[in-house]
């Protein structure tokens, strides 16, 4: 099979999945090797840097996605703009689960020092956040994790990919330099 042919049937299986697809999977598809397909894949994610579409890898294979750069276009033109925003709180605790996973509610709480049950919720029901596990504790508390709809959402292909927390004096700076309102 032809190169071209090769990359635009893959192309094609991926627009039509639903979730990340394994390159193995893929491999068998087209009866290649799952290294051949691993090479392609890469040559395509390098003709999408110019184009709308991206390649996201997760733990569980490749997906095919819009560029996290036309997001705001893409939520206008399917009416999600407006029912898809996180309220502040959501924000905050979304960011805490992404820099301390896995982390309890209780643990939640006490970073931000009020209950987080609401925005746990949305967190959840958005599907940003899941249930990861439990905690070895008395009472045996939920830990919670971010999800790859996460990493999707916000165009990364691993958690480490998140941008490093500045540092305190940084944020005392930044604090002190802000009016008070």
């Amino acid at each position: 099979m032809a190169q071209s042919d090769a990359l635009n049937h893959i192309e094609s299986m991926l627009f039509v999945a639903s979730e990340p697809v394994q390159p193995k999977r893929l491999a068998q598809a087209l009866d290649m090797r799952p290294k051949q397909v691993e090479k392609l894949l890469y040559k395509l994610q390098e003709q999408y840097v110019e184009r709308g579409l991206n390649l996201q890898w997760t733990e569980q294979g490749v997906q095919l996605t819009t560029a996290p750069e036309s997001a705001p276009m893409v939520e206008t033109f399917l009416g999600l703009a407006a029912t898809t925003r996180l309220s502040n709180a959501a924000q905050e605790v979304l960011a805490i689960i992404a820099y301390s996973q896995p982390v309890t509610r209780p643990q939640v709480d006490q970073i931000r020092g009020v209950n987080s049950d609401g925005a746990l919720r949305k967190l959840l029901q958005f599907g940003l956040i899941d249930d990861v596990g439990r905690m070895d504790a008395p009472g045996r508390p939920i830990l919670y994790g971010t999800t790859a709809a996460f990493l999707q959402h916000f165009g990364l292909d691993m958690i480490d990919d998140l941008p490093p927390l500045p540092e305190p004096e940084e944020i005392e700076s930044l604090s002190a330099s802000q009016p008070v309102s």
